[in-house]
């Protein structure tokens, strides 16, 4: 009740940010199990399930002839990991609290927060079972894996504009989300389950007819992961995407969910929770 208040210098503010975000995110991660470990292996078995399931799902169809010359599991964990970064980052961003969250009430605690530390924490999660898959990968089957990806730099861009892309979506549905709740939550699930396939992590862009190209090229998605694709392999040189889009997409995207957001939050109301 009697608190006094000590002004912070600008490094001091942005290290107690820094640091508010690190506990939320934490408590983010941590959520889904009390141990610290099941919750990672936990947050990590959807993605190793989903990259085991595409290479048997290739293996039987017999659709391992349509990939590209070379590590046939690189070119899985191209799109299974883009297209898991977007999605659980644009679920995570979408789920996080909102201005009318009780965990507002919490003085240190803004929007902003919330959805830094949802970002970051699904991030994490992602970069760790790429490296847990890689790492098991290389050990036991083929020990020459990181040799064979071209440009792992270039790679490494790719999920994080796909990471980027998926935060900003997540930002224009999470500023519509408290006026049309239950129209929003219907298109992200639409949005997450069609983009199994209008990710394009099943076939190349440079194998597509030009018919076809449109239907798919105006997701960002679909970009980021023909882009990763052109710097894991050396004999593959996309040319019906372009990283550039992705990237200026998220820009205007996420500028229009945190304007969206800044309207949301003034006139945030406690009525909103019975709504949902």
């Amino acid at each position: 009740m009697f608190q006094t208040t000590k002004p912070r210098s600008r490094l001091g503010s942005a290290l107690y940010i820094a640091e508010l975000i690190y506990h939320n995110s934490v408590r983010a991660v941590r959520k889904s199990h009390g141990n610290a470990f099941m919750a990672l292996f936990m947050n990590m078995l959807q993605t190793i399930i989903f990259v085991l399931a595409f290479y048997f799902m290739f293996q039987i169809l017999g659709m391992r002839s349509t990939a590209i010359r070379g590590d046939f599991m690189i070119y899985i964990m191209t799109g299974v990991f883009l297209y898991m970064t977007h999605s659980k980052t644009l679920g995570a961003v979408v789920g996080s609290e909102g201005p009318a969250s009780p965990m507002m009430q919490h003085a240190p605690m803004n929007t902003a927060i919330a959805i830094a530390s949802a970002m970051l924490s699904t991030l994490y999660i992602q970069i760790l079972s790429l490296v847990f898959i890689l790492f098991v990968y290389d050990v036991a089957f083929n020990p020459f894996v990181m040799q064979e990806i071209h440009d792992p730099i270039g790679c490494l861009a790719m999920i994080l504009l796909s990471w980027f892309s998926g935060a900003a979506i997540g930002m224009v549905f999470l500023a519509a989300k408290p006026w049309f709740p239950t129209p929003v939550q219907i298109i992200t699930t639409v949005y997450q389950r069609a983009n199994m396939i209008a990710s394009g992590k099943m076939f190349v862009a440079n194998s597509l007819p030009s018919y076809m190209l449109v239907m798919f090229d105006w997701n960002p998605l679909f970009h980021t992961i023909d882009q990763s694709r052109g710097h894991a392999f050396v004999d593959y040189n996309p040319r019906n995407s372009s990283w550039e889009y992705a990237l200026y997409l998220s820009l205007v995207l996420i500028m229009i969910g945190l304007m969206g957001e800044f309207y949301t939050r003034k006139h945030a109301s406690a009525s909103w929770g019975a709504r949902r």
